[in-house]
């Protein structure tokens, strides 16, 4: 079992009080190792590294600043395979999974290099002869990152990558439960020249490190993906210094299956989404909403592909899909099971524990938009089919919820597909795709409670939240 340390200022260092907890591998319960149980005092001295880093960064020529994190983009490549076997121990994806994962890591970096060279402003129209008008982007300062276990390093890359190129400094804190693929991170872009203090990892609970990171003063902007109870209550904390805040904090996303729907691919494209990743992504699809007409059979063939399903350890071979994170989550899997029986809804196939780690692809029939499986975000592999009369039952059952994040149709009528499109209540739309699955250079972000309906994330998006705007006068006649 190994020891593994905080990083501020780029010197590893032990929590204050020598605190520790355990990481897992939540396919085994093996032990990977030890990491820092953080006071706030430690996340006060990642902050202050991060402040005493800032101007010398902010400063630093942005091409200069890309080229370090297109460094980082080579340096997490040549190490693609060791990364990934690192990130199914830790957090229970298939090994091809991982792979994806981390190659997306890696990409998100190269795009963001670039950034280096296109960072800039606009030259405006003055409004008196001899004036040049214009504005510069300027980074925010300290920015506070935060993110969930699900994907622990491309939710980091994608937060890390534009902080960074656009000259801001960061105190980034991983999820207790998938710490470690965090820290290879951190340690490609300190390899590939990243100057002390510019990034600072902190690992602990979010009530003691989380917490000084949204309250601190000397924080300009805090990024966030959790839940919404959590990133609510971040919103009505940083508020109070005014402090930016960026959130994305999950859905319960429909794909909506239309008569004339290829009944092959829109079974695949719902296996993909609701069990693909174990379901563990906050855009994974939790319900399939179903034409009458094709739902007998969509229902079969769904029913029948969930069964054929290989559960268990993400780096043995053939393996499907992997184990919840923890046993808080698995036993949160079980529970809805039982919601959903309780509320009358027909279990179609699953839910069961495989075993203490592992717990069946699960399919519900004859689910009625109000219910608590069909309203509430589970997390994890359960799929409620909801039945509509026709395309307009369909959207409207779709956007009946409280989140707002992904949604997917699958049809070959041109005019629903738009339709659908245009009327979704989702920052995300697909059409004969699975809710899952984006494109970094993309805006990503959601709608009603999946977001703070502010900032998007990724993308050209990503200098919105990460920058400030100055706009210059200059006389000159």
């Amino acid at each position: 079992m190994q020891t593994y340390q905080n990083v501020i200022e780029g010197a590893r260092v032990a929590a204050s009080d020598g605190a520790t907890f355990e990481n897992h591998n939540p396919a085994t319960g093996e032990v990977l190792g030890t990491f820092p149980k953080a006071t706030r005092e430690d996340a006060r001295r990642a902050i202050a590294a991060a402040r005493t880093a800032a101007a010398s960064w902010a400063n630093t020529p942005a091409p200069t600043r890309g080229a370090i994190l297109d460094k980082a983009a080579q340096i997490i490549n040549g190490r693609l395979d060791e990364i990934a076997t690192a990130l199914v121990r830790e957090e229970g994806k298939t090994l091809a999974e991982a792979k994806v994962e981390v190659g997306r890591a890696r990409d998100i970096f190269r795009y963001f290099s670039g950034e280096g060279w296109r960072n800039g402003g606009d030259v405006i129209p003055g409004n008196t002869s001899g004036e040049l008008l214009y504005s510069k982007r300027e980074p925010l300062g300290v920015v506070s990152i935060i993110t969930p276990w699900n994907f622990p390093i491309a939710i980091p890359a994608w937060k890390i990558a534009p902080a960074l190129a656009y000259g801001n400094t960061v105190v980034f804190k991983p999820a207790s439960d998938a710490p470690h693929v965090g820290l290879l991170l951190v340690e490609a872009l300190h390899e590939a020249g990243l100057p002390p203090g510019v990034i600072n990892y902190v690992t602990g609970s979010g009530r003691t490190v989380g917490d000084e990171l949204i309250s601190n003063k000397e924080i300009n902007g805090i990024s966030f993906t959790g839940s919404y109870d959590v990133g609510a209550g971040i919103y009505g904390q940083a508020i109070k210094n005014m402090t930016r805040v960026q959130l994305e904090m999950g859905g319960k996303n429909a794909l909506v299956v239309l008569n004339d729907a290829d009944l092959e691919l829109a079974v695949r494209l719902s296996v993909t989404g609701g069990f693909g990743l174990t379901g563990q992504a906050c855009t994974a699809t939790s319900r399939v909403i179903v034409e009458q007409g094709i739902a007998d059979k969509f229902v079969q063939a769904l029913s029948e592909a969930a069964r054929t399903l290989k559960v268990g350890n993400g780096l043995d071979e053939g393996v499907q899909m992997g184990p919840a994170i923890n046993q808080s989550q698995l036993e949160t899997d079980l529970q809805y099971v039982q919601v959903g029986k309780d509320e009358a809804a027909r279990l179609v196939v699953g839910g069961q524990r495989v075993n203490e780690h592992f717990v069946q692809p699960t399919v519900f029939d004859g689910v009625e938009p109000g219910m608590r499986i069909a309203q509430e975000e589970i997390f994890g592999p359960v799929i409620g089919v909801i039945r509509a009369r026709d395309f307009d039952d369909a959207l409207g059952k779709a956007n009946a919820v409280g989140y707002g994040l992904a949604a997917g149709v699958v049809t070959n009528d041109l005019h629903k597909a738009f339709a659908f499109a245009n009327n979704i209540d989702a920052g995300v739309v697909k059409i004969n795709q699975p809710t899952t699955g984006l494109a970094l250079q993309a805006p990503f972000g959601g709608f009603k409670h999946s977001s703070s309906n502010t900032f998007k994330e990724q993308g050209q998006a990503a200098i919105e939240f990460y920058t400030r705007t100055k706009t210059i006068y200059v006389g000159h006649g």
